[in-house]
């Protein structure tokens, strides 16, 4: 005849477990109100660059459209057979609309991953 086997534990092994900490990544994806707030904090600070960028690209086709109303004698002016508003259009608007467009996508970028970086590091 063997005897009884008798289990022996630390107390605190039997105890209740408490939760885990919720995570920034599972309030994402259990779509809580939390994690929303997340998604809208990413949403907010990209529309706020799209809505500067586009600002600033109306604002200089603008500013070229006024120095085109308020010196009409410009387009007389002439370089290799092209006038002047042809020039600053071809030659001033659109490498500021590549330069802004390239700024944009990194800033972007900068943004998604400062998002990462808050959703990992928390």
């Amino acid at each position: 005849m063997t005897p009884d086997r008798i289990r022996i534990a630390h107390p605190r092994t039997d105890a209740a477990r408490t939760p885990a900490a919720r995570t920034p990544t599972g309030e994402i994806e259990q779509q809580t109100a939390v994690g929303q707030w997340y998604i809208a904090s990413l949403i907010r600070s990209q529309r706020r660059l799209a809505a500067t960028v586009t600002i600033a690209a109306i604002g200089g086709l603008m500013a070229v459209a006024a120095a085109s109303a308020l010196w009409p004698g410009w387009s007389r002016w002439r370089l290799l057979g092209i006038s002047a508003p042809w020039l600053v259009l071809g030659l001033g608007v659109y490498p500021v609309m590549i330069a802004a467009a390239a700024l944009a996508v990194r800033h972007a970028e900068r943004n998604e991953r400062a998002f990462v970086d808050l959703i990992r590091h928390q």
